[in-house]
Protein backbone atom coordinates (compact mmCIF):
# COMPACT_ATOMS: atom_id res chain seq x y z
CA UNK A 1 0.00 0.00 0.00
CA UNK A 2 3.01 1.90 0.90
CA UNK A 3 4.74 1.45 -2.60
CA UNK A 4 1.53 2.34 -4.39
CA UNK A 5 0.82 5.40 -2.81
CA UNK A 6 4.37 6.34 -4.26
CA UNK A 7 3.44 5.25 -7.77
CA UNK A 8 0.01 7.12 -7.42
CA UNK A 9 1.76 10.35 -6.64
CA UNK A 10 4.21 10.35 -9.51
CA UNK A 11 1.20 10.10 -11.75
CA UNK A 12 0.19 13.18 -10.14
CA UNK A 13 -2.25 12.26 -7.70
CA UNK A 14 -2.57 13.58 -4.27
CA UNK A 15 -2.30 10.83 -2.07
CA UNK A 16 -2.90 10.33 1.94
CA UNK A 17 -3.35 7.44 3.99
CA UNK A 18 -4.43 6.27 7.20
CA UNK A 19 -3.20 3.34 9.86
CA UNK A 20 -3.56 2.02 13.14
CA UNK A 21 0.42 2.26 13.56
CA UNK A 22 2.47 2.55 11.00
CA UNK A 23 6.02 1.60 11.35
CA UNK A 24 9.45 1.51 9.21
CA UNK A 25 10.49 1.20 6.90
CA UNK A 26 7.34 1.57 4.77
CA UNK A 27 6.32 4.66 7.21
CA UNK A 28 10.03 6.45 6.59
CA UNK A 29 9.59 5.55 2.83
CA UNK A 30 5.90 7.58 2.71
CA UNK A 31 7.16 10.29 4.98
CA UNK A 32 10.68 10.81 2.55
CA UNK A 33 7.99 11.41 0.07
CA UNK A 34 5.58 13.59 2.02
CA UNK A 35 2.78 11.44 1.93
CA UNK A 36 1.11 12.15 4.97
CA UNK A 37 -0.16 9.31 7.46
CA UNK A 38 -2.93 9.52 9.52
CA UNK A 39 -2.72 7.45 13.20
CA UNK A 40 -5.16 5.82 14.57
CA UNK A 41 -7.98 5.04 11.82
CA UNK A 42 -11.00 8.06 12.02
CA UNK A 43 -13.85 9.37 10.12
CA UNK A 44 -12.22 12.80 10.79
CA UNK A 45 -9.54 11.21 8.35
CA UNK A 46 -12.21 10.92 5.18
CA UNK A 47 -12.70 14.41 5.48
CA UNK A 48 -13.06 15.91 2.95
CA UNK A 49 -14.04 13.32 1.20
CA UNK A 50 -11.51 11.72 -1.34
CA UNK A 51 -12.00 11.09 -4.61
CA UNK A 52 -11.49 7.06 -4.26
CA UNK A 53 -10.74 5.09 -1.64
CA UNK A 54 -7.77 2.10 -2.26
CA UNK A 55 -8.54 -0.35 0.73
CA UNK A 56 -5.58 -2.41 1.85
CA UNK A 57 -6.49 -6.18 2.14
CA UNK A 58 -5.58 -5.70 5.95
CA UNK A 59 -8.97 -3.86 6.20
CA UNK A 60 -12.22 -5.42 7.28
CA UNK A 61 -16.12 -4.25 8.33
CA UNK A 62 -16.30 -2.50 11.61
CA UNK A 63 -13.13 -0.44 10.63
CA UNK A 64 -14.26 2.85 11.67
CA UNK A 65 -13.15 4.48 8.06
CA UNK A 66 -14.61 1.21 6.13
CA UNK A 67 -17.73 2.42 8.03
CA UNK A 68 -18.18 5.65 7.42
CA UNK A 69 -16.91 5.39 3.39
CA UNK A 70 -19.81 2.51 2.92
CA UNK A 71 -22.32 5.04 4.51
CA UNK A 72 -21.01 8.30 2.65
CA UNK A 73 -20.85 6.36 -0.65
CA UNK A 74 -17.25 7.53 -0.91
CA UNK A 75 -15.79 5.50 -4.38
CA UNK A 76 -13.29 2.75 -3.17
CA UNK A 77 -11.36 0.36 -4.97
CA UNK A 78 -8.41 -2.21 -4.09
CA UNK A 79 -4.39 -2.37 -4.89
CA UNK A 80 -4.61 -4.88 -7.09
CA UNK A 81 -7.05 -3.64 -9.37
CA UNK A 82 -5.49 0.04 -9.53
CA UNK A 83 -2.50 -1.16 -9.90
CA UNK A 84 -3.93 -3.36 -13.21
CA UNK A 85 -5.73 0.01 -14.17
CA UNK A 86 -3.01 2.48 -13.33
CA UNK A 87 0.03 1.02 -14.45
CA UNK A 88 0.48 -2.61 -15.83
CA UNK A 89 -2.41 -2.75 -18.66
CA UNK A 90 0.02 -1.67 -22.01
CA UNK A 91 2.76 -2.79 -20.28
CA UNK A 92 4.91 -6.19 -20.59
CA UNK A 93 3.46 -7.47 -16.80
CA UNK A 94 6.12 -9.80 -15.06
CA UNK A 95 5.02 -11.39 -12.39
CA UNK A 96 6.91 -13.05 -9.42
CA UNK A 97 4.98 -15.42 -7.18
CA UNK A 98 5.01 -18.41 -4.77
CA UNK A 99 5.04 -18.93 -0.83
CA UNK A 100 8.14 -17.82 -0.31
CA UNK A 101 11.37 -16.05 -2.09
CA UNK A 102 8.57 -13.11 -4.35
CA UNK A 103 10.17 -9.61 -2.67
CA UNK A 104 14.08 -10.69 -2.96
CA UNK A 105 13.41 -11.95 -6.49
CA UNK A 106 11.10 -9.39 -7.58
CA UNK A 107 14.33 -6.87 -6.48
CA UNK A 108 16.59 -8.94 -8.30
CA UNK A 109 14.44 -8.71 -11.29
CA UNK A 110 13.93 -5.18 -11.04
CA UNK A 111 17.74 -5.05 -11.30
CA UNK A 112 18.64 -6.78 -13.92
CA UNK A 113 15.88 -4.93 -16.35
CA UNK A 114 17.79 -2.02 -14.95
CA UNK A 115 21.01 -2.87 -15.28
CA UNK A 116 20.19 -4.20 -19.00
CA UNK A 117 18.10 -0.65 -19.72
CA UNK A 118 21.49 1.23 -20.01
CA UNK A 119 22.02 -0.53 -23.16
CA UNK A 120 17.92 -0.55 -24.02
CA UNK A 121 16.31 2.07 -22.72
CA UNK A 122 12.97 -0.27 -23.95
CA UNK A 123 14.20 -2.30 -20.76
CA UNK A 124 14.10 0.28 -18.40
CA UNK A 125 11.23 -1.37 -15.95
CA UNK A 126 8.69 -0.32 -13.65
CA UNK A 127 8.44 -2.27 -10.66
CA UNK A 128 6.13 -2.76 -7.64
CA UNK A 129 7.53 -4.59 -4.95
CA UNK A 130 6.89 -5.76 -1.07
CA UNK A 131 9.54 -3.99 0.67
CA UNK A 132 12.61 -1.79 -0.33
CA UNK A 133 14.82 -2.71 -2.71
CA UNK A 134 18.70 -1.77 -1.54
CA UNK A 135 19.93 -0.81 -5.24
CA UNK A 136 16.98 1.68 -5.35
CA UNK A 137 16.11 2.49 -2.30
CA UNK A 138 12.63 2.26 -2.98
CA UNK A 139 9.62 -0.26 -3.44
CA UNK A 140 8.49 1.12 -6.51
CA UNK A 141 9.35 3.11 -9.49
CA UNK A 142 7.92 4.43 -12.62
CA UNK A 143 9.63 4.62 -16.05
CA UNK A 144 8.64 4.54 -19.91
CA UNK A 145 9.93 1.56 -20.50
CA UNK A 146 8.24 -1.69 -21.60
CA UNK A 147 7.82 -3.83 -18.68
CA UNK A 148 6.51 -3.41 -15.30
CA UNK A 149 7.30 -5.90 -12.93
CA UNK A 150 5.30 -7.06 -10.15
CA UNK A 151 5.39 -9.07 -6.98
CA UNK A 152 2.42 -11.44 -7.30
CA UNK A 153 1.24 -11.97 -3.70
CA UNK A 154 -1.39 -14.77 -3.37
CA UNK A 155 -3.52 -12.78 -0.35
CA UNK A 156 -7.01 -12.09 -0.88
CA UNK A 157 -7.33 -8.48 -2.37
CA UNK A 158 -9.78 -6.74 0.24
CA UNK A 159 -12.87 -7.54 2.13
CA UNK A 160 -15.33 -7.17 -0.83
CA UNK A 161 -12.73 -9.34 -3.03
CA UNK A 162 -11.50 -12.15 -1.48
CA UNK A 163 -9.55 -13.64 -4.51
CA UNK A 164 -6.20 -13.39 -4.78
CA UNK A 165 -4.22 -9.61 -5.73
CA UNK A 166 -2.24 -11.84 -8.34
CA UNK A 167 -5.54 -12.63 -10.63
CA UNK A 168 -5.29 -8.93 -11.77
CA UNK A 169 -2.10 -8.88 -13.09
CA UNK A 170 -2.18 -10.89 -15.88
CA UNK A 171 1.67 -12.02 -16.29
CA UNK A 172 2.65 -12.42 -19.59
CA UNK A 173 5.42 -14.36 -18.16
CA UNK A 174 5.75 -15.77 -14.17
CA UNK A 175 8.08 -17.13 -12.18
CA UNK A 176 6.93 -19.65 -9.76
CA UNK A 177 9.04 -19.75 -6.78
CA UNK A 178 7.82 -22.24 -4.00
CA UNK A 179 3.97 -23.79 -2.81
CA UNK A 180 3.10 -24.50 0.10
CA UNK A 181 0.55 -24.08 2.41
CA UNK A 182 0.14 -20.41 3.96
CA UNK A 183 -2.20 -17.75 5.60
CA UNK A 184 -4.35 -20.02 7.09
CA UNK A 185 -6.80 -17.17 7.83
CA UNK A 186 -7.43 -17.27 4.24
CA UNK A 187 -6.80 -20.66 2.79
CA UNK A 188 -8.56 -23.74 3.96
CA UNK A 189 -5.75 -26.50 3.17
CA UNK A 190 -2.99 -26.75 1.16
CA UNK A 191 -5.57 -27.79 -1.83
CA UNK A 192 -7.09 -24.48 -1.57
CA UNK A 193 -3.46 -22.91 -2.38
CA UNK A 194 -2.63 -25.14 -4.88
CA UNK A 195 -5.97 -24.20 -6.60
CA UNK A 196 -5.09 -20.08 -6.11
CA UNK A 197 -1.62 -20.72 -8.56
CA UNK A 198 -3.42 -23.32 -10.81
CA UNK A 199 -5.61 -20.47 -11.68
CA UNK A 200 -2.80 -18.00 -11.87
CA UNK A 201 -0.99 -20.00 -14.27
CA UNK A 202 -4.06 -20.58 -16.17
CA UNK A 203 -4.04 -16.53 -17.34
CA UNK A 204 -0.26 -16.60 -18.65
CA UNK A 205 -0.53 -16.64 -22.23
CA UNK A 206 0.58 -19.66 -25.17
CA UNK A 207 3.48 -16.70 -26.10
CA UNK A 208 3.77 -16.32 -22.33
CA UNK A 209 6.65 -18.13 -20.59
CA UNK A 210 6.82 -19.80 -16.89
CA UNK A 211 10.09 -20.03 -14.59
CA UNK A 212 9.23 -22.38 -11.89
CA UNK A 213 11.47 -24.18 -9.51
CA UNK A 214 12.05 -27.84 -9.76
CA UNK A 215 12.27 -29.24 -6.69
CA UNK A 216 8.70 -29.00 -5.55
CA UNK A 217 5.55 -31.70 -6.44
CA UNK A 218 3.08 -28.86 -5.76
CA UNK A 219 4.92 -26.49 -8.02
CA UNK A 220 4.82 -29.31 -10.61
CA UNK A 221 1.28 -30.15 -10.07
CA UNK A 222 0.24 -26.13 -10.60
CA UNK A 223 2.03 -25.70 -13.80
CA UNK A 224 0.94 -28.92 -15.51
CA UNK A 225 -1.90 -27.61 -17.49
CA UNK A 226 0.33 -24.48 -18.36
CA UNK A 227 -0.56 -23.69 -22.21
CA UNK A 228 2.99 -21.66 -22.41
CA UNK A 229 6.55 -22.38 -22.40
CA UNK A 230 8.40 -23.45 -19.12
CA UNK A 231 11.78 -23.76 -17.76
CA UNK A 232 12.56 -25.41 -14.51
CA UNK A 233 14.91 -24.16 -12.20
CA UNK A 234 16.91 -25.55 -9.21
CA UNK A 235 19.34 -28.05 -8.81
CA UNK A 236 17.86 -31.21 -10.79
CA UNK A 237 19.78 -32.89 -13.48
CA UNK A 238 17.16 -32.44 -16.14
CA UNK A 239 16.18 -28.74 -14.78
CA UNK A 240 16.26 -26.43 -17.82
CA UNK A 241 18.33 -23.87 -15.43
CA UNK A 242 20.90 -26.05 -13.42
CA UNK A 243 22.82 -24.30 -10.31
CA UNK A 244 26.02 -26.20 -10.12
CA UNK A 245 29.20 -25.95 -7.96
CA UNK A 246 27.41 -23.57 -5.20
CA UNK A 247 29.45 -22.41 -2.34
CA UNK A 248 29.79 -19.09 0.05
CA UNK A 249 33.32 -17.83 0.10
CA UNK A 250 34.57 -14.26 1.62
CA UNK A 251 30.93 -12.97 2.08
CA UNK A 252 30.41 -13.70 -1.74
CA UNK A 253 28.06 -16.80 -3.31
CA UNK A 254 29.53 -18.37 -6.44
CA UNK A 255 27.38 -20.87 -8.41
CA UNK A 256 27.29 -22.23 -12.18
CA UNK A 257 24.87 -21.98 -14.02
CA UNK A 258 23.84 -24.64 -17.12
CA UNK A 259 21.29 -23.35 -19.78
CA UNK A 260 19.87 -27.29 -20.78
CA UNK A 261 22.70 -29.18 -19.46
CA UNK A 262 25.63 -26.26 -21.06
CA UNK A 263 27.57 -23.89 -19.32
CA UNK A 264 25.74 -20.01 -19.27
CA UNK A 265 27.55 -17.90 -16.73
CA UNK A 266 29.47 -17.89 -13.35
CA UNK A 267 27.17 -16.08 -11.19
CA UNK A 268 28.38 -14.41 -8.33
CA UNK A 269 26.13 -12.68 -5.69
CA UNK A 270 26.92 -10.94 -1.97
CA UNK A 271 24.52 -12.75 -0.44
CA UNK A 272 24.42 -15.95 1.72
CA UNK A 273 22.10 -18.45 1.61
CA UNK A 274 21.08 -21.22 -0.96
CA UNK A 275 17.49 -19.95 -1.11
CA UNK A 276 19.09 -16.64 -2.37
CA UNK A 277 21.06 -18.52 -5.37
CA UNK A 278 17.75 -20.13 -6.20
CA UNK A 279 16.24 -16.77 -6.22
CA UNK A 280 19.16 -15.16 -8.28
CA UNK A 281 18.64 -18.04 -10.93
CA UNK A 282 14.92 -17.71 -11.18
CA UNK A 283 15.99 -14.01 -12.12
CA UNK A 284 18.20 -14.86 -14.39
CA UNK A 285 16.51 -17.61 -16.23
CA UNK A 286 13.06 -15.63 -16.85
CA UNK A 287 15.18 -12.63 -17.80
CA UNK A 288 17.07 -14.67 -20.66
CA UNK A 289 13.84 -16.08 -21.54
CA UNK A 290 12.98 -12.64 -22.44
CA UNK A 291 16.10 -12.32 -24.52
CA UNK A 292 18.42 -9.99 -22.27
CA UNK A 293 21.81 -11.49 -22.50
CA UNK A 294 24.09 -13.00 -19.73
CA UNK A 295 26.42 -9.59 -19.33
CA UNK A 296 23.66 -7.46 -17.69
CA UNK A 297 22.38 -10.24 -15.73
CA UNK A 298 26.10 -11.40 -14.10
CA UNK A 299 26.78 -7.32 -13.76
CA UNK A 300 23.47 -7.12 -11.88
CA UNK A 301 23.15 -9.84 -9.39
CA UNK A 302 27.17 -8.93 -8.83
CA UNK A 303 25.60 -5.87 -7.16
CA UNK A 304 22.95 -7.09 -6.04
CA UNK A 305 22.27 -5.08 -2.72
CA UNK A 306 19.16 -6.94 -0.92
CA UNK A 307 15.96 -5.94 0.45
CA UNK A 308 15.09 -4.13 3.47
CA UNK A 309 14.23 -6.54 6.80
CA UNK A 310 16.08 -9.15 4.47
CA UNK A 311 18.93 -10.61 6.27
CA UNK A 312 19.35 -7.10 7.70
CA UNK A 313 22.26 -6.58 9.92
CA UNK A 314 20.71 -3.12 11.19
CA UNK A 315 23.22 -3.36 14.58
CA UNK A 316 27.06 -4.32 15.35
CA UNK A 317 27.60 -3.59 18.93
CA UNK A 318 30.86 -4.93 20.57
CA UNK A 319 30.96 -7.45 18.30
CA UNK A 320 27.52 -8.89 18.81
CA UNK A 321 25.45 -8.61 15.25
CA UNK A 322 21.65 -8.23 15.52
CA UNK A 323 20.14 -9.54 12.27
CA UNK A 324 16.16 -8.18 10.81
CA UNK A 325 14.56 -10.63 9.01
CA UNK A 326 10.99 -10.66 7.86
CA UNK A 327 10.23 -14.22 8.85
CA UNK A 328 6.46 -15.21 8.21
CA UNK A 329 6.95 -18.92 7.56
CA UNK A 330 8.60 -21.88 9.23
CA UNK A 331 10.30 -22.38 5.78
CA UNK A 332 11.18 -19.15 5.78
CA UNK A 333 12.43 -18.90 9.44
CA UNK A 334 14.80 -22.02 8.31
CA UNK A 335 16.43 -20.57 5.14
CA UNK A 336 17.02 -17.53 7.17
CA UNK A 337 18.71 -19.76 9.49
CA UNK A 338 20.52 -21.65 7.32
CA UNK A 339 21.81 -18.91 5.50
CA UNK A 340 23.13 -17.43 9.20
CA UNK A 341 24.90 -20.60 9.34
CA UNK A 342 26.95 -19.88 5.94
CA UNK A 343 27.59 -16.52 6.72
CA UNK A 344 28.19 -16.49 10.34
CA UNK A 345 30.02 -20.40 10.67
CA UNK A 346 31.40 -20.56 14.28
CA UNK A 347 29.56 -18.02 15.49
CA UNK A 348 26.45 -18.53 18.33
CA UNK A 349 23.59 -17.99 16.89
CA UNK A 350 19.90 -16.66 18.84
CA UNK A 351 16.88 -17.09 16.80
CA UNK A 352 14.20 -14.54 18.76
CA UNK A 353 10.77 -15.26 16.37
CA UNK A 354 7.90 -12.95 17.47
CA UNK A 355 4.66 -15.29 16.18
CA UNK A 356 2.85 -12.26 14.33
CA UNK A 357 1.75 -13.73 10.73
CA UNK A 358 -1.65 -15.42 9.99
CA UNK A 359 0.09 -18.57 9.62
CA UNK A 360 2.43 -18.51 12.73
CA UNK A 361 0.03 -17.34 14.79
CA UNK A 362 -1.97 -20.77 14.60
CA UNK A 363 -0.78 -24.40 15.61
CA UNK A 364 -0.86 -25.76 11.74
CA UNK A 365 2.77 -25.38 11.37
CA UNK A 366 3.93 -26.12 15.32
CA UNK A 367 5.98 -29.25 14.86
CA UNK A 368 8.06 -27.42 11.37
CA UNK A 369 8.58 -24.54 13.92
CA UNK A 370 10.74 -26.95 16.51
CA UNK A 371 12.87 -27.95 13.68
CA UNK A 372 13.73 -25.20 11.58
CA UNK A 373 14.00 -23.27 15.47
CA UNK A 374 16.28 -25.94 16.27
CA UNK A 375 19.03 -24.88 13.64
CA UNK A 376 19.34 -22.15 16.24
CA UNK A 377 21.63 -22.67 19.01
CA UNK A 378 19.51 -19.92 21.44
CA UNK A 379 15.80 -19.63 20.98
CA UNK A 380 13.84 -17.25 22.29
CA UNK A 381 9.60 -16.77 21.40
CA UNK A 382 7.58 -13.90 22.11
CA UNK A 383 3.98 -14.03 22.74
CA UNK A 384 1.78 -14.60 20.17
CA UNK A 385 1.13 -11.25 18.26
CA UNK A 386 -3.20 -10.44 19.22
CA UNK A 387 -3.56 -13.97 20.56
CA UNK A 388 -6.67 -13.25 21.11
CA UNK A 389 -8.17 -12.83 17.99
CA UNK A 390 -7.44 -16.61 17.09
CA UNK A 391 -9.71 -19.17 18.69
CA UNK A 392 -8.11 -21.23 21.39
CA UNK A 393 -8.39 -24.52 19.49
CA UNK A 394 -6.27 -23.12 16.51
CA UNK A 395 -3.70 -21.14 18.46
CA UNK A 396 0.06 -21.25 18.47
CA UNK A 397 0.85 -22.42 22.09
CA UNK A 398 4.69 -21.10 22.01
CA UNK A 399 5.16 -23.01 25.38
CA UNK A 400 4.57 -26.33 23.39
CA UNK A 401 7.12 -24.95 21.15
CA UNK A 402 9.73 -24.08 23.84
CA UNK A 403 9.25 -27.31 25.33
CA UNK A 404 9.48 -29.05 22.39
CA UNK A 405 12.82 -27.73 21.75
CA UNK A 406 13.72 -28.32 25.40
CA UNK A 407 13.30 -32.25 25.46
CA UNK A 408 15.67 -32.36 22.32
CA UNK A 409 18.03 -30.72 24.14
CA UNK A 410 18.11 -26.81 22.92
CA UNK A 411 18.43 -23.67 25.18
CA UNK A 412 14.79 -22.06 24.75
CA UNK A 413 12.37 -20.06 26.43
CA UNK A 414 9.23 -17.89 26.20
CA UNK A 415 9.01 -14.24 26.91
CA UNK A 416 5.71 -12.48 26.47
CA UNK A 417 6.97 -9.44 25.11
CA UNK A 418 10.13 -7.33 23.65
CA UNK A 419 10.67 -5.08 26.49
CA UNK A 420 10.78 -8.74 28.52
CA UNK A 421 13.04 -10.01 25.74
CA UNK A 422 15.47 -6.73 25.83
CA UNK A 423 15.80 -7.54 29.74
CA UNK A 424 16.31 -10.82 29.57
CA UNK A 425 18.95 -11.09 26.16
CA UNK A 426 20.95 -7.79 27.27
CA UNK A 427 23.01 -9.70 29.80
CA UNK A 428 23.26 -12.90 28.01
CA UNK A 429 24.92 -11.74 24.99
CA UNK A 430 28.50 -11.86 23.93
CA UNK A 431 30.92 -10.28 21.67
CA UNK A 432 30.63 -12.57 18.42
CA UNK A 433 26.99 -14.02 18.78
CA UNK A 434 24.32 -13.05 15.82
CA UNK A 435 20.66 -12.90 16.96
CA UNK A 436 18.48 -12.67 14.23
CA UNK A 437 15.45 -11.23 15.35
CA UNK A 438 12.03 -12.44 13.25
CA UNK A 439 8.89 -10.84 13.32
CA UNK A 440 6.93 -9.57 9.74
CA UNK A 441 5.89 -6.34 11.50
CA UNK A 442 7.11 -3.57 14.29
CA UNK A 443 7.80 -6.37 17.22
CA UNK A 444 7.27 -3.49 19.44
CA UNK A 445 10.57 -1.46 18.35
CA UNK A 446 12.90 -4.25 19.53
CA UNK A 447 15.05 -3.34 16.19
CA UNK A 448 15.91 -0.28 18.03
CA UNK A 449 15.72 -1.48 21.94
CA UNK A 450 17.83 -4.00 21.86
CA UNK A 451 21.01 -1.90 20.59
CA UNK A 452 19.87 0.50 22.73
CA UNK A 453 19.97 -1.74 25.69
CA UNK A 454 23.60 -3.19 24.31
CA UNK A 455 25.30 0.45 23.94
CA UNK A 456 23.85 1.23 27.74
CA UNK A 457 25.33 -1.80 28.76
CA UNK A 458 28.51 -1.20 26.96
CA UNK A 459 29.01 2.35 28.34
CA UNK A 460 28.20 0.93 32.25
CA UNK A 461 31.37 -1.23 31.36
Amino acid sequence: MASLAGLLQLKGHRVTGSDQAAYPPMSDLLRNLGISIAEPFSESNLQPAPDLIVVGNAISRGNVEVEYMLDQRIPFTSLARVMHEEFISGHESLVVAGTHGKTTTTSMLAWIYDVASRQDPELAPSFLIGGVAENFGASFHLRNGRPFIIEGDEYDTAFFDKGPKFMHYFPDALILTHVEFDHADIYRDLDSVKTAFKRLVNLVPRRGRIVAFDASANVSECISRAMCAVDRYGFEKNSAWRLTDLRFENGVSRWRLLRAGQPWAELSMPMAGEHNALNATAAAALAAGQGIPPPPIIEALATFRSVRRRLEVCAEIDGIVIIDDFAHHPTAIRETLRALRAAYPERRLWAVLEPRSNTLRRNVFERELVESLSLADRVVLAGVFHSEQIPASERLHPENVVSALQKAGHDAVVLPNADAIVTNLTPRLASGDVVAILSNGGFDGIYRKLPEALRGLSRQA
